[in-house]
């Protein structure tokens, strides 16, 4: 067991090499013990790795398939050695992450930046867009998504927390116009109304019974940015709905006031998804556990803070 193992790494430096020579060079051992080696391991595995001929030689397609998962081991294995003298579980090498514009900005890439400080040797790379990536075909390690998802079976999923949504306006708003009492006056007061997709985002809200309706609000002002729907109720422009971790801030300093806190029915789940493999990274799985810790907090409804 131990020649068979011993027999990868020479494998790999001939398959990496123009020659049987070169790589000899590279291992400090003859020419005539890298051809016994790979002579021993085909005959061993019963196929042909090298096509050899007296100028040159090449990989077979057995070979091609034999290399790219020994390499695959072997980088493994460094991993884990460097893993054990480093006394502490340290991620490497470039995470692509793609997350939506605005829970990317406030949420996702706060908590990501510092995974890369403690980890120096990762390589952080944050694509902000809310349009819905393909994680394979583009490169992507890892994304956050918000809503149900679609059935896949080349994909891994994991909830990381809960998007909820608040009712709010300014005070100066509230002093001016009077404060609703019920969602059905929502529809008597100015509303600041987001546009997804060129259609305006209907408002959810709870009745007297307890049954989730609704409806398109009576906005005059209609953006298609939260960020702008945000800065518009601050100023006082009307009420809007808007998530809890985009307005805590505000809530909590008092520029916004939430009103209806019991009649707002919006609740998304949000998912990390990155894409199925027999052994997933350690950069991925880090990543992971840093936004299922710490996520929900800075997503939470400011009401459950204080």
């Amino acid at each position: 067991m131990k020649s068979e193992m011993n027999s990868i790494p020479v494998f790999v430096a001939a398959a990496e090499s123009v020659s049987f020579s070169q790589a000899a060079e590279k291992l400090h051992v003859s020419r005539s013990a890298v051809a016994k080696t790979v002579s021993r391991l085909e005959e061993r595995l019963g196929v042909t790795l090298f096509n050899r001929t007296t100028r040159s030689q090449s990989l077979t397609d057995e070979g091609s398939l034999y290399y790219e998962f020994c390499r695959r081991a072997l980088n493994e294995i460094k991993l884990a050695e460097d893993i054990l003298e480093g006394g502490k579980l340290q991620a490497s090498g470039k995470l692509r992450v793609s997350v939506p514009v605005l829970l990317g900005h406030f949420c996702i890439s706060p908590l990501l930046s510092a995974l890369a400080k403690e980890h120096h040797g990762l390589e952080l790379e944050i694509s902000f867009s809310d349009r819905q990536v393909d994680l394979p075909e583009e490169g992507f390690d890892l994304a956050v998504r918000i809503g149900a998802l679609a059935d896949s079976s080349s994909l891994v999923a994991r909830k990381l927390a809960s998007h909820t949504m608040v009712f709010c306006a300014s005070p100066d708003y509230i002093l001016e116009a009077g404060e609703p009492a019920s969602p059905a006056e929502l529809k008597q007061h100015a509303a600041v109304a987001y546009i997804h997709s060129g259609r305006i985002l209907k408002w959810r809200v709870k009745n007297e019974n307890n049954e989730i309706t609704e409806f398109i609000p009576p906005a005059r002002l209609k953006m298609d940015d939260m960020q702008a729907v945000k800065d518009i109720a601050v100023a006082g422009g009307g009420i809007a709905w808007l998530p809890y971790w985009l307005v805590r801030e505000q809530l909590i300093s008092g520029s916004l006031t939430e009103i209806l806190k019991d009649q707002s029915s919006g609740s998304w789940p949000v998912y990390a998804v990155w894409p199925r493999t027999p052994h997933l990274s350690l950069k991925v799985r880090l990543a992971v556990d840093k936004l299922i810790s710490e996520l929900p907090a800075m997503m939470a409804t400011v009401k459950a803070q204080i």
